[in-house]
């Protein structure tokens, strides 16, 4: 996608009424996240005890379907060690945020795309986590801590479950300065 126009992107999915104040990508590329603190081990032990399973059925002559019952378990250790990563950084190449004086909308997806709009008035709990160099995420309500330790991990299907979110984008807090001003206006 070239990302030298987000806003044509986005203006397809504005009312006659709206207009596009700000729009941006989240940073490109593989990440290690803070959440690959906990994933990164139980991905090598899950990926590790499935690749040992399935090397030890597979030398041992043990039965045809002992060998296909650990295959579902690689795939998913595979899935967990190095697929994730992959997964993550093609779903934020296919990902725009847009602002505009009535909403927030998010447009992503890697199989089917979506298209979140939520109404910057009505949002609750606007959250913004800002790292050194100044990008970060802003969340877009409350996020329970059983959903929101699985954000940024590729974890299948968490992020149907997760709080919307502004991820990895740059100069954040001028986003999000931009957000509870317009929450202000009437």
């Amino acid at each position: 996608m070239d990302y030298s126009d987000l806003g044509f992107e986005l203006k397809q999915h504005l009312d006659s009424d709206e207009n596009l104040l700000w729009a941006g990508v989240p940073k490109q590329g593989i990440i290690i996240k803070s959440s690959d603190a906990l994933m990164i081990p139980f991905s090598f032990m899950w990926g590790g005890f499935a690749i040992f399973w399935e090397f030890t059925v597979v030398n041992s002559g043990a039965p045809f379907f002992f060998m296909l019952w650990g295959v579902p378990f690689v795939l998913v250790g595979l899935y967990l060690i190095f697929g994730r990563f992959f997964y993550d950084s093609e779903l934020r190449k296919n990902t725009i945020y847009g602002i505009t004086q009535n909403r927030i909308i998010i447009k992503s997806g890697v199989f089917k795309k979506s298209i979140k709009s939520l109404n910057i008035r009505t949002l609750t709990d606007v959250t913004m986590n800002e790292k050194s160099d100044g990008s970060g995420t802003i969340i877009l309500g409350s996020e329970s801590g059983m959903y929101g330790m699985f954000r940024g991990t590729g974890w299948p299907g968490a992020g149907n479950k997760m709080v919307p979110a502004l991820e990895l984008i740059p100069d954040v807090r001028k986003v999000y300065r931009q957000i509870t001003d317009l929450q202000k206006e009437k």
